[in-house]
Order: C-alpha cells, then sequence, then structure tokens
C-alpha cells in the first residue's frame, strides 16, 4: 500500500518515486492512487518527512529540517493565535529558524463572517463552515525569527506587501519572545498592524 496522506482540505495524497535527469531518486505525491508517471512508495524514505505547504496545503516530501526553536516557543505563539478575533482565519508554521502566522486571504468582511459574528458563533458549526472556505488560501503576515539561540531571543518580522518592495521587514530589535509575542500579535487582522506608527 502507497504512502498516503490526507492534507488539511480532505485532499488525500499518495507518495509516488520517479528518476531525475541524472538518474537520482525523485519524490512527489499525486492525487491519483493510479499514476502513469512513477512507481508506489509503501515507506518514507530516511532522512525525508511530508510537509503540508501553509499557504496553499500542497503536499510534498522534504528532506528533514531542523527545528532550532522549541517546543514551548511555539506553543506560546499558537496559544497567542488563538486569542485573536477570528483565530480560525489563521494558521502558525514552524520551519528553521521561524516561527511564522499565516493569514487566511478569505475577505473577512464577507456575508459569511458577518453572518456568524452578529450570531456569535465562532466555535460552532457555522464558523467550521467558513473556515472551510477560508481553508485553502493563506499569506505569511508576521513570523518571530530567532536571533539568539543561547539567550533565546528573537526578531519580530511583518511582510510588507507594498509594490517596491514584498519582503519582510523588521518590527523589532532582538527580544524576549513572550514580549514581542504580546505586543504584536494582538494587532494582526486590525489597521494597527500596518501603519508605521506601530513600529
Amino acid at each position: 500500500m502507497p504512502v498516503q496522506y490526507t492534507n488539511r482540505i480532505g485532499k488525500t495524497y499518495y507518495l509516488r518515486q520517479g528518476k531525475t535527469k541524472t538518474g537520482k531518486n525523485r519524490y512527489f505525491f499525486s492525487s491519483k492512487l493510479q499514476e502513469a508517471k512513477g512507481e508506489a512508495v509503501d515507506h518514507i524514505p530516511t532522512g525525508y518527512e511530508i510537509y503540508q505547504r501553509p499557504e496553499n496545503a500542497q503536499v510534498f516530501l522534504q528532506k528533514i529540517q531542523p527545528q532550532l526553536t522549541t517546543d514551548i516557543e511555539r506553543q506560546l505563539v499558537k496559544n497567542r493565535v488563538k486569542t485573536l478575533k477570528r483565530p480560525k482565519l489563521y494558521r502558525v508554521d514552524f520551519k528553521n529558524e521561524y516561527i511564522t502566522i499565516y493569514e487566511s486571504n478569505m475577505d473577512v468582511t464577507s456575508p459569511q463572517n458577518i453572518f456568524c459574528e452578529i450570531l456569535d458563533v465562532s466555535s460552532n458549526y457555522f464558523m467550521d463552515v467558513v473556515t472551510k472556505m477560508a481553508d485553502r488560501q493563506y499569506t505569511a503576515v508576521l513570523r518571530f525569527c530567532l536571533d539568539d539561540s543561547k539567550q533565546r531571543t528573537f526578531v519580530a518580522e511583518r511582510f510588507c506587501f507594498l509594490g517596491g518592495i514584498d519582503d519582510w521587514i523588521d518590527l523589532s530589535g532582538s527580544d524576549n519572545l513572550h514580549k514581542l509575542v504580546d505586543k504584536y500579535i494582538e494587532l494582526v487582522g486590525t489597521d494597527e498592524f500596518f501603519e508605521p506608527v506601530f513600529y
């Protein structure tokens, strides 16, 4: 039986193996159990792991990445995101030295969201339906980058969407993660998050 993985929006993928032009093994996931390309793989190769891209739930196999942040640090960010007004519209991803917050591209002022907010049903079935709709495309908006592994200090960065920049910009100097989390996460999803005075 080939390795299979169901992503966050319920789509199942099957692991397959092919060859590069130089004859090296190449692994990829297909949504079809019977695929003309490559051969089915019944185990995850040593040194590899399944990774689901936070932006679009795309699944692929990658070499195991070092986790430079701790479980406690990652959980701190996840718990703080849960306190946002619409927590289900956000995802937290961990990779190397980064803890990154992604925001759903779905319009939070849509009729579905307004309806849920009026009825105060953010945690029940109706909000789950909205979340399913939102759970396809996400954009990275805020991240915390480990700056000093001994002192365990981080730098907060925001993605700048201005046409001439489109890159990460620093919001802070190196500081304690608790302080940065308390200062910046509560403003995610608000107009204040993009105001220059915010820095």
